[in-house]
């Protein structure tokens, strides 16, 4: 039987959608470097930050499709684990490499554009010094995404020939929203990262040692919807020294775990995005230090989580909008618990937001 072959149009509109996420990619790092140029007093113009990060991440969409092919000949859940693993650390060192090649032939070129020609071995050794392990980071997040990609798309055509089942459709939403959550946290901190690459080399190294360990503990998690409360604590306590790296001494964290609470069932990463929120408004705009307190206690029936931050806490007439984060966690705590939670957010006394999760004991 002849394989379908897809239609020119949907493989254009393809091509399209592909190009446009590398160039938005490109365009959200260039701002980074730009703003961080410009504090650091190496002010460029946008037209270079533009043109260096789009000649960055252009080489990594030619790259990312031999990446994608691979991971769909080789994914991660295969029945030889061991081979699979060996596979894909050998072509991460291979992307890392052609990475490096392709993009010092890039700066040459632009080099001779702008009538300032280098040498290939200019462009070659700091690229080769300053990218190397990026460069594999980058591989492993392409791959997660793949994954997390088809992973969705084959759990949908499950779900659609069993939709008269509302278990396992309500199962099929928690996974999607879990899913949705996992790349937008790994984007963010990959430009939290990315920020620190022109400015600080060595914090930059120190983010993605601990980064590769939240990874870890990421892709080894089961997927299910709860988990333990003392899973989740270590989970937030790695994300957050990623956290302090990037903010140094602006931001303190303090977390008062009751330990009655430690054994329960809580969804899985609801406490990264409601940390993650807290860390963007409370903490990042303002050049005051920034503190971050955390708090789970047993209550009769329920367990109340809490985070708090000291920034300017919610304007009068609340928030125009949520992010993904908030979003996402009020769409699973539906899913979950329907009407048998709240979801709180209001402004302390004493200054700062204060999000309250009150959920059902299990």
């Amino acid at each position: 039987m002849m394989a379908r072959i897809r239609p020119f149009p949907h493989l254009l509109l393809r091509a399209a959608i592909f190009g446009a996420f590398w160039t938005l990619v490109g365009l959200a790092f260039a701002s980074q470097f730009y703003l961080s140029s410009t504090l650091l007093g190496r002010s460029v113009s946008w037209g270079q930050a533009i043109s260096y990060s789009l000649g960055d991440w252009y080489v990594y969409a030619v790259l990312s499709v031999p990446v994608l092919l691979l991971a769909r000949r080789f994914p991660p859940e295969g029945v030889n684990t061991w081979r699979t693993a060996g596979i894909h650390l050998g072509a991460a060192l291979v992307f890392s490499l052609v990475y490096v090649v392709l993009r010092s032939l890039v700066g040459q070129v632009h080099g001779l554009l702008i009538d300032e020609p280098v040498t290939f071995s200019e462009v070659f050794r700091p690229l080769l010094v300053r990218t190397f392990p990026f460069n594999l980071l980058i591989y492993g997040v392409i791959i997660s995404v793949s994954h997390a990609i088809d992973y969705y798309r084959k759990y949908h055509e499950r779900t659609v020939h069993t939709l008269e089942l509302e278990k396992h459709l309500a199962d099929a939403r928690l996974q999607a929203l879990l899913r949705q959550l996992k790349p937008h946290f790994l984007f963010n901190t990959l430009n939290g990262i990315a920020s620190l690459m022109h400015s600080d080399v060595h914090a930059a190294d120190r983010m993605l040692v601990r980064l590769a360990d939240l990874l870890r503990l990421t892709m080894s998690h089961p997927g299910q919807p709860l988990t333990r409360l003392q899973d989740e604590i270590t989970f937030i306590e790695k994300y957050l020294e990623i956290e302090r790296i990037r903010f140094r001494d602006r931001l303190s964290v303090s977390i008062d775990v009751d330990p009655a609470a430690l054994e329960a069932q809580v969804p899985s990463l609801i406490l990264q995005p409601l940390v993650e929120n807290a860390i963007r408004h409370g903490v990042e705009p303002h050049a005051r230090p920034g503190r971050i307190e955390l708090t789970a206690r047993c209550e009769p029936g329920t367990v109340v989580l809490t985070v708090r931050d000291n920034g300017a806490g919610e304007p009068a007439g609340g928030f125009t909008r949520e992010g993904i984060g908030l979003g996402n966690t009020r769409a699973r705590l539906r899913e979950l618990y329907g009407e048998r939670h709240r979801f709180e957010l209001a402004n302390h006394p004493e200054g700062g937001l204060v999000v309250r999760l009150t959920l059902p004991a299990a």
